[in-house]
């Protein structure tokens, strides 16, 4: 920018991006100066390097700008955590599942966690079990991302919401019945 600019000619942009020409740097600087402007190099890699004139300012706060509307439309993910125990009531079950239902609908992942305990180690084909029926049982609102997966004395999946699932389906508009022709009219008729 400006006096750092160390190449011996420049091709020159002008502040509305009309093409000045090749110049050296230090008269497309006294330029940029008679505007109040900069002299900023574009393309340094360019032969000649391409430099325009414009307000470094507000470039760069147009620049930070933009970058902070791009961060609004974002969409963060979050993982929510469901722990189950192989022992697992029916109501609990379906309690837990309705969390996973709701976080789904919601956007978000979510991690199905079973905690081992002790000798419950041996009995791994339940806690596999439960998994795999909560996998049949959300399998209309969630993708399955990483199947049922032991990590020490934890097993775990994660779901993640389907595409279709965080939009509201809208009701399907019926047509309005056809008029039906009135009767016609018992009167004589004469042929």
């Amino acid at each position: 920018m400006n006096e750092r600019i160390r190449a011996r000619e420049v091709r020159v942009i002008g502040d509305e991006g009309e093409q000045i020409g090749i110049m050296p740097p230090f008269e497309a600087l006294k330029m940029a100066r008679e505007k109040n402007l900069d002299l900023v190099e574009i393309s340094p890699t360019a032969q000649p390097p391409v430099c325009r004139i414009m307000d470094y300012g507000k470039f760069l706060y147009q620049n930070e700008k933009r970058e902070r509307e791009a961060k609004k439309k974002q969409k963060t993910i979050t993982v929510k955590e469901v722990k189950f125990r192989i022992n697992v009531d029916d109501h609990d079950y379906e309690t837990k599942k309705n969390h996973v239902l709701r976080f789904l609908d919601e956007g978000d992942k979510v991690k199905a966690t079973i905690f081992f305990r002790g000798r419950e180690m041996t009995r791994q084909s339940l806690g596999r079990g439960i998994l795999e029926r909560l996998i049949k049982d959300v399998e209309h609102k969630g993708l399955v991302e990483f199947r049922p997966r032991q990590e020490g004395n934890t097993l775990h999946l994660i779901l993640a919401p389907k595409k279709d699932a965080g939009a509201k389906e809208k009701p399907a508009v019926k047509p309005a019945p056809k008029p039906t022709p009135p009767p016609p009219q018992g009167g004589a008729q004469t042929a």
